[in-house]
Protein backbone atom coordinates (compact mmCIF):
# COMPACT_ATOMS: atom_id res chain seq x y z
CA UNK A 1 0.00 0.00 0.00
CA UNK A 2 0.97 3.23 -0.89
CA UNK A 3 2.11 6.22 1.44
CA UNK A 4 -1.28 8.44 0.18
CA UNK A 5 -3.44 5.36 0.51
CA UNK A 6 -2.45 4.88 4.38
CA UNK A 7 -3.06 8.23 4.77
CA UNK A 8 -6.57 8.14 2.77
CA UNK A 9 -9.12 9.61 5.64
CA UNK A 10 -6.91 9.76 8.52
CA UNK A 11 -5.41 12.70 10.43
CA UNK A 12 -2.09 12.89 10.24
CA UNK A 13 -0.16 15.47 13.08
CA UNK A 14 2.43 17.19 11.44
CA UNK A 15 5.16 18.16 13.18
CA UNK A 16 7.45 21.37 12.78
CA UNK A 17 10.44 20.02 10.58
CA UNK A 18 8.31 19.34 7.18
CA UNK A 19 6.34 22.25 7.22
CA UNK A 20 9.65 24.03 7.06
CA UNK A 21 10.76 21.59 4.45
CA UNK A 22 8.00 22.44 2.07
CA UNK A 23 7.67 25.37 2.19
CA UNK A 24 11.42 26.07 2.23
CA UNK A 25 10.93 23.55 -1.07
CA UNK A 26 13.78 21.57 0.70
CA UNK A 27 15.04 19.58 -2.71
CA UNK A 28 15.57 16.29 -0.86
CA UNK A 29 11.70 16.33 0.38
CA UNK A 30 9.72 18.50 -1.90
CA UNK A 31 8.72 15.65 -4.07
CA UNK A 32 7.12 13.65 -0.92
CA UNK A 33 5.75 17.07 0.57
CA UNK A 34 4.53 18.51 -2.86
CA UNK A 35 2.59 15.36 -2.86
CA UNK A 36 1.43 15.19 0.70
CA UNK A 37 -0.03 18.50 0.97
CA UNK A 38 -1.72 18.60 -3.00
CA UNK A 39 -3.54 15.35 -1.82
CA UNK A 40 -3.93 17.04 1.72
CA UNK A 41 -5.57 19.94 -0.10
CA UNK A 42 -7.81 17.85 -1.84
CA UNK A 43 -9.22 16.33 1.14
CA UNK A 44 -7.71 13.31 1.13
CA UNK A 45 -6.61 13.20 4.77
CA UNK A 46 -6.54 16.34 7.61
CA UNK A 47 -3.40 17.69 8.61
CA UNK A 48 -3.23 18.51 12.34
CA UNK A 49 -0.71 20.42 14.58
CA UNK A 50 0.05 22.07 17.59
CA UNK A 51 0.51 26.28 18.34
CA UNK A 52 3.92 25.06 19.14
CA UNK A 53 4.57 24.04 15.17
CA UNK A 54 3.69 27.92 14.51
CA UNK A 55 5.73 29.09 17.38
CA UNK A 56 9.09 27.18 16.41
CA UNK A 57 8.35 27.99 12.30
CA UNK A 58 8.08 32.04 12.88
CA UNK A 59 11.21 32.21 15.16
CA UNK A 60 13.88 32.57 12.27
CA UNK A 61 11.44 34.38 9.58
CA UNK A 62 10.50 37.05 12.18
CA UNK A 63 14.22 37.23 13.32
CA UNK A 64 15.20 38.01 10.05
CA UNK A 65 12.62 39.98 8.71
CA UNK A 66 11.22 37.94 6.26
CA UNK A 67 7.25 38.89 6.56
CA UNK A 68 6.35 37.45 3.56
CA UNK A 69 7.43 33.64 4.68
CA UNK A 70 6.09 34.79 8.34
CA UNK A 71 2.29 35.57 6.60
CA UNK A 72 3.20 32.54 4.22
CA UNK A 73 3.11 30.47 7.20
CA UNK A 74 0.58 31.96 9.17
CA UNK A 75 -1.68 31.50 6.59
CA UNK A 76 -1.05 27.53 6.24
CA UNK A 77 -1.14 27.32 9.56
CA UNK A 78 -4.22 29.53 10.28
CA UNK A 79 -6.44 29.63 7.23
CA UNK A 80 -5.87 26.43 5.70
CA UNK A 81 -9.40 24.00 5.73
CA UNK A 82 -7.69 21.27 5.24
CA UNK A 83 -5.22 22.41 8.63
CA UNK A 84 -6.34 21.93 11.84
CA UNK A 85 -3.91 23.66 14.95
CA UNK A 86 -4.63 22.73 18.40
CA UNK A 87 -4.15 25.29 21.67
CA UNK A 88 -2.08 24.14 24.33
CA UNK A 89 -4.16 22.71 27.55
CA UNK A 90 -4.22 21.36 30.69
CA UNK A 91 -4.98 17.57 29.78
CA UNK A 92 -2.07 18.14 26.70
CA UNK A 93 0.30 19.62 29.69
CA UNK A 94 -0.42 16.66 31.76
CA UNK A 95 -0.17 14.07 28.69
CA UNK A 96 3.40 15.65 27.17
CA UNK A 97 4.61 15.47 31.05
CA UNK A 98 3.98 12.14 30.82
CA UNK A 99 6.30 11.42 27.45
CA UNK A 100 8.79 13.47 29.07
CA UNK A 101 9.03 11.03 32.03
CA UNK A 102 8.62 8.03 29.95
CA UNK A 103 10.67 8.58 26.92
CA UNK A 104 13.10 11.61 27.77
CA UNK A 105 11.43 13.80 25.02
CA UNK A 106 12.17 17.46 25.39
CA UNK A 107 9.44 19.81 26.22
CA UNK A 108 8.42 21.22 23.10
CA UNK A 109 8.45 16.94 21.47
CA UNK A 110 6.65 15.88 24.13
CA UNK A 111 4.20 18.49 23.90
CA UNK A 112 3.84 17.89 19.89
CA UNK A 113 3.25 13.60 20.46
CA UNK A 114 0.83 14.52 23.40
CA UNK A 115 -1.17 16.71 21.34
CA UNK A 116 -1.22 14.65 18.40
CA UNK A 117 -2.66 11.90 20.77
CA UNK A 118 -5.16 14.03 22.66
CA UNK A 119 -6.82 14.98 19.18
CA UNK A 120 -6.73 11.58 18.01
CA UNK A 121 -4.61 11.73 14.73
CA UNK A 122 -3.60 8.40 13.32
CA UNK A 123 -0.02 9.23 12.69
CA UNK A 124 2.66 11.74 13.46
CA UNK A 125 4.45 13.10 10.91
CA UNK A 126 8.49 14.14 11.02
CA UNK A 127 12.04 13.63 10.80
CA UNK A 128 13.25 13.18 13.91
CA UNK A 129 14.16 9.43 14.58
CA UNK A 130 14.61 9.76 18.29
CA UNK A 131 10.76 10.35 18.18
CA UNK A 132 10.26 6.20 17.04
CA UNK A 133 10.39 5.38 20.59
CA UNK A 134 7.14 6.32 21.01
CA UNK A 135 4.25 3.70 21.23
CA UNK A 136 0.86 5.55 21.84
CA UNK A 137 0.98 6.93 18.13
CA UNK A 138 2.35 5.44 14.37
CA UNK A 139 5.98 7.89 13.76
CA UNK A 140 6.30 8.52 10.05
CA UNK A 141 9.68 9.35 9.68
CA UNK A 142 10.57 11.62 5.95
CA UNK A 143 14.02 10.21 5.80
CA UNK A 144 12.49 6.46 6.09
CA UNK A 145 9.74 7.37 3.97
CA UNK A 146 12.04 8.76 1.04
CA UNK A 147 14.26 5.61 1.47
CA UNK A 148 11.46 3.19 0.10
Amino acid sequence: MGLIQKLKNKNVFLDTAPLIYYIEESPMYSPILNKLFSENSKGEFLFQTSVITLLEVLVLPLRQNEIQLVEQYQSILCNSPSFDIFDLNIEIAKKAAGFRAKYGLKTPDSIQVATAVFCSADYFLTNDIRLKAVQEIEILVLDELIKR
